[in-house]
């Protein structure tokens, strides 16, 4: 096995041991996402997408060059006195497909993991969310408990009048008050025009009578002229 050919049967590995890693009950969710997000791999996520494809594209091509490979040993068909380039060449394939299944499985493996880790991420945050929601749920239950509480002692002892059931009660009072006060200001109005009448009445009499009494006086003076 050549040294490129190594190296990407030992990323295969490596990838083995993660996938195997975040598959196994070894840490809880939350774990994870704490690792996923620590600096080291805060550091790396920024250009993670980057080196993701350009590995991908890299044992996409070795997974090419395994594909030729193979495709150009399969068809090589040698009689008996070729032995030696038979085997040669059987050999040759052998190693194609080894090829092809180690950078097919790599490629695999890659998408593998990092569906998994955006799993496991999700599978956190709505971890978090439920526990969140579960203790505003268990404060609600409990407020609404103790207002109940409340209530049900409210209703057992005498209650007191509120602030708003004491101001309702001036605001009647005032009320009355002013009702009384404008009923004697409608009494005074009306002695007042009763009495204005009357002095009318008597002030029509009294010039009906000054009219009268000059009269007379006119008829005497004009007697005694004569």
């Amino acid at each position: 096995m050549s040294l490129v050919w190594s190296l990407i049967a030992s990323f295969l590995y490596v990838e083995i041991v993660i996938v195997l890693l975040l598959v196994l009950p070894v840490a809880s969710p939350q774990r994870w996402q704490r690792f996923f997000k620590s600096r080291f791999l805060a550091m790396l996520s920024r250009q993670a997408q980057t080196y993701f494809y350009l590995l991908l594209f890299v044992l996409v091509l070795f997974l090419l060059e395994a594909i030729r490979e193979m495709r150009k040993y399969s068809h090589s068909d040698h009689g008996a006195e070729h032995l030696n380039v038979g085997l040669q060449n059987s050999l040759r394939l052998f190693r194609a497909q080894r090829n092809f299944y180690i950078s097919g499985f790599a490629i695999f493996l890659s998408l593998v993991i990092r569906r998994l880790i955006s799993l496991i991420t999700t599978q956190a945050q709505l971890l978090a969310q439920s526990e969140a929601s579960m203790k505003q749920a268990q404060s609600a239950t409990a407020a609404a408990r103790s207002l109940l509480t409340q209530k049900k002692d409210d209703e057992t002892k005498p209650s007191a009048p509120s602030a708003d059931e004491v101001a309702v009660d001036d605001l009647k009072k005032r009320i009355s008050e002013l009702e009384t006060e404008l009923a004697r200001e409608r009494k005074d109005k009306e002695a007042m025009k009763s009495q204005s009448e009357s002095l009318n009445r008597e002030y029509d009499r009294l010039t009906e009578e000054f009219s009268k009494l000059q009269k007379r006086v006119t008829i005497t003076s004009n007697d005694k002229s004569d």
